[in-house]
């Protein structure tokens, strides 16, 4: 049995989960173990196999964990072979054969790139946040709950959550860990901590939602967007992972690329708003 890391950019595919007619993470990384023959053709899925989680459409991650029956020439290099730039496997380490990607997990943490400035963005129409009121909301959030106002899920909705937040420029960093995470749960999290920063809740309604009794439609609460969530970690005790030297370097530069191709992207349409905004009276 072996476990491997896998980063992706979620942005391409349908979530992680194999689904029909669209491209998920799962299948794509199956078609490469078909063509490497570690899976017949005919195969559902690698004998032992099981992952971390099921990241939802759009969602990334620096640290997926898959693990199955894999060959010992099965290195993360060999398997980034097959895959697309957009998912690279970088670290592997050997695992149990009783060894569950899912069950034996321990603890799985979230970093979510909030774009939240202080002053607003009148172009964009974000109002201004108190970081203290953010602190606040994420600080009541934390411990044990059951958080069923803040999942479409009807069970496995009490966890023990921890978070922290740190300020990047423009961007509120935050990040949140627990034993296993309910569906849009992190993501309906951030919704809260940033609508108590920008002053469009009040922090006596987050003690509302982490209340026995349910919330209707007025208080309820969506979740933030999918694309800036990543999947940074997942715990296993047992497990020692070692990085793969060649894949590490294929992985930074496949993802250095897409960085500078969003750069690039950004500073074209920062540039027609800027001028547009000059030409324009308002």
């Amino acid at each position: 049995m072996r476990a491997f890391r896998l980063a992706y950019d979620g942005r391409p595919f349908y979530g992680y989960q194999r689904q029909p007619d669209v491209p998920t993470i799962e299948e794509t990384l199956f078609d490469a173990l078909r063509s490497l023959g570690v899976m017949e053709a005919v195969d559902d899925k690698p004998a032992g196999y099981a992952a971390a989680g099921r990241t939802d459409r759009g969602v990334s991650a620096l640290s997926q964990t898959v693990a199955f029956d894999a060959p010992t020439w099965l290195t993360p290099r060999a398997l980034n072979s097959e895959l697309p730039k957009t998912i690279r496997a970088w670290a592997s380490a050997e695992a149990p054969n009783d060894f569950h990607a899912t069950h034996h997990a321990v603890r799985r943490t979230y970093q979510y790139s909030l774009y939240a400035p202080h002053e607003g963005d009148r172009r964009t129409g974000h109002d201004a946040v108190v970081d203290e009121r953010a602190k606040n909301a994420l600080e009541r959030l934390c411990g044990s709950h059951d958080f069923h106002n803040l999942t479409p899920d009807a069970t496995g909705t009490w966890r023990g959550l921890s978070g922290r937040m740190q300020r990047e420029g423009s961007f509120l960093q935050l990040w949140f860990a627990a034993g296993g995470f309910p569906r849009e749960l992190v993501r309906r999290l951030v919704t809260v901590v940033h609508s108590v920063a920008d002053g469009s809740m009040p922090i006596d309604r987050v003690d509302r939602l982490l209340s026995e009794e349910s919330v209707d439609g007025r208080y309820g609460v969506a979740p933030a967007p999918p694309e800036p969530l990543i999947l940074t970690d997942v715990t296993y005790p047992q497990i020692r992972f070692a990085s793969d030297p060649d894949a590490c370097t294929s992985s930074v530069r496949a993802f250095s690329e897409a960085s500078t191709d969003a750069q690039i992207r950004h500073r074209t349409a920062e540039t027609i708003a800027t001028q547009i905004e000059h030409g324009c009276e308002y």
